[in-house]
């Protein structure tokens, strides 16, 4: 115990910036941004080391100014700067082959056995289910309506 109370009173200046550089070296290879506050927060406790080295109270001080500035920055960071998180798209459905289709007409390639049956989609053929209950027989103009994994969802135009 006496040990880590000796490692823990030579605490300066550069040892929270070298905590502060070390965590945001593992938030560039992690990329969750949590470490980034808590990064954030050992350079603050760096900055307070570096105004009030002795009257913060030495080593305590600085333990507790970390913990309330890291606790702080987390808790702001994920409310304030959650956005951060999410990838925002200018393209939604661009790998999104089927979102795309929904409103385009197409042609009942089989009639419907049991709410299933195939479409032609301009030069494709698509498994596709009813969405609605009429009755779909071979040659109705379709509409796709939706999509569920690879297989259409269609009503009658």
């Amino acid at each position: 115990m006496d040990g880590v109370i000796g490692i823990l009173e030579g605490l300066t200046v550069w040892h929270w910036l070298g905590i502060g550089i070390i965590l945001l070296t593992l938030e560039v290879a992690v990329g969750t941004f949590d470490l980034l506050w808590i990064a954030m927060g050992a350079f603050a406790t760096a900055l307070f080391a570096l105004i009030a080295p002795d009257p913060a109270g030495g080593w305590q001080g600085q333990l507790t100014f970390f913990g309330f500035v890291a606790v702080a920055f987390v808790t702001s960071g994920r409310t304030v700067f959650k956005g951060l998180r999410k990838a925002a798209t200018t393209h939604p459905n661009l790998n999104d082959r089927l979102s795309k289709m929904i409103g385009e007409r197409g042609e009942a390639a089989t009639s419907f056995d049991g709410g299933r049956g195939k479409v032609k989609v301009g030069d494709s053929v698509w498994l596709a289910e009813q969405a609605d209950g009429a009755a779909i027989v071979k040659g109705d103009q379709v509409v796709i309506a939706g999509a569920d994994g690879t297989t259409l969802k269609v009503k009658l135009a």
